[in-house]
């Protein structure tokens, strides 16, 4: 009897979808009784986790194989190698490759220069496990180096899948059924500027909606504040099907910060971009990565971040305690006291969660159609969260009336019966 391969996945929208990948070129090697761990490396303690989880893996399972890969490992494949409960460290680049999974494939590090890819991987896939959307990878890596930002190095230079490919992966998910595809990567609005003619985002997501009429919801991941194009905005006010939900990267709200990042907005672009969007896409809702404690970050500093959040209307947060990663510019400048860090990423998280309740009290009342990811718990198309009584298929969009909240997600009834299929 074959022994199962566990994929363990860490991290963003990205790694999601690669695992998924990873864990289709696994069954094509024959690989069996093993454990892949697809890590990530945007903090410490994204590592320091993955690691735990290692260990823990090794005790649990003393006989599978374990298998280290994605961004922590690229970044510092020797930390894992030296892990006596590790057996294969992959880099980025070979996680998704015909037969990195093979026993036959000698070598127990094979990790190679990611600076050195030009092209994403070519690869589609059937389908996603255990997932009521589809994620569709359409770039990979970054140009740009934010001063606290390890990820290029773990991920490459921006490089975009062809338009034409990421179209027939979306139309071939759509064939199967799936009712919201999700285009990700690591810099997704810098997609189409490596290819002819340098396409815009915009004018890919407009493709795809014209050519698979049959896809009911399309999505973005994280985007970047500075880089939204005419054609995205023109899709955003005219396209139902693309989702009124933006998840900016913005990360702090000062601009001293800001220029100390290295981010290329400011405070106010920031401002002006969320006034646009809801100029043509009234029922938009924002979410925000945001870092706090930022090296030499003031009290008054903190203030504008924070003030942020009510200023622009965000309703969704990712707050990060900023964490020093060993070889970004960020690390040698002066830290904060980690209990100010601390404090500051608490008060901010506080934010959020009032943010977040006054954006559940704006849908009581309202009937929203939410993807349902599993029994009684589905996404509505501004991201919002929805726990619901009554049946309705997992995978499939259904009406349902806002009644109430709980400060984290709203209550809701099926508000009419699902079409048959």
């Amino acid at each position: 009897m074959t022994k199962p391969v566990e994929i363990v996945t860490f991290g963003c929208r990205l790694n999601a979808y690669e695992s998924e990948v990873i864990r289709a070129r696994a069954a094509e090697d024959g690989l069996s009784d093993a454990i892949v761990f697809n890590t990530c490396a945007v903090t410490n303690e994204a590592v320091r986790q993955a690691r735990q989880a290692i260990r823990k893996a090794r005790r649990e399972r003393p006989g599978a194989k374990v298998i280290v890969t994605g961004c922590a490992a690229q970044i510092d494949p020797a930390a894992f190698a030296a892990m006596a409960e590790v057996d294969l460290v992959l880099g980025n680049a070979e996680k998704s490759q015909a037969g990195a999974y093979a026993p036959a494939v000698e070598g127990r590090v094979r990790v190679n220069d990611i600076m050195s890819v030009r092209e994403t991987a070519g690869h589609l896939i059937d389908g996603l496990k255990d997932r009521a959307r589809a994620y569709v990878e359409v770039q990979n890596g970054c140009d740009h180096r934010c001063t606290f930002c390890i990820i290029p190095y773990g991920r490459g230079n921006s490089r975009s899948a062809p338009a034409g490919e990421v179209v027939e992966q979306v139309r071939k998910l759509a064939a199967q059924g799936y009712q919201e595809v999700v285009l990700t990567g690591v810099d997704v609005t810098s997609w189409g500027a490596d290819l002819p003619g340098a396409p815009t985002l915009g004018q890919l997501v407009g493709r795809i909606l014209k050519l698979v009429p049959d896809l009911p919801r399309l999505r973005l991941s994280s985007i970047d504040a500075a880089e939204i194009d005419a054609d995205l905005m023109r899709c955003l006010a005219e396209e139902p099907r693309l989702m009124p939900y933006l998840h900016l990267s913005l990360q702090a709200g000062d601009d001293m910060i800001l220029k100390r990042m290295k981010r290329r907005h400011s405070r106010a672009d920031a401002l002006k971009l969320v006034a646009e969007v809801r100029a043509v896409r009234p029922d938009v809702a924002f979410g925000a990565d945001l870092i706090a404690g930022f090296p030499t970050e003031t009290e008054a500093m903190f203030e504008n971040t924070l003030r942020l959040v009510e200023e622009a209307e965000l309703s969704f947060l990712h707050v990060f305690p900023f964490s020093p990663r060993p070889g970004t510019p960020a690390a040698r400048m002066p830290q904060l006291p980690r209990g100010v860090v601390k404090d500051r990423a608490a008060r901010l998280r506080a934010a959020g969660e009032a943010a977040l309740t006054r954006h559940l009290e704006r849908q009581v009342g309202r009937v929203l159609n939410g993807l349902v990811e599993r029994p009684g718990l589905a996404r509505a198309e501004d991201f919002t969260e929805i726990a619901f009584a009554g049946e309705a298929s997992v995978g499939r969009v259904a009406p349902l009336r806002i009644l109430a909240h709980d400060g984290a997600r709203a209550r809701a009834e099926i508000a009419v019966l699902e079409a048959a299929e």
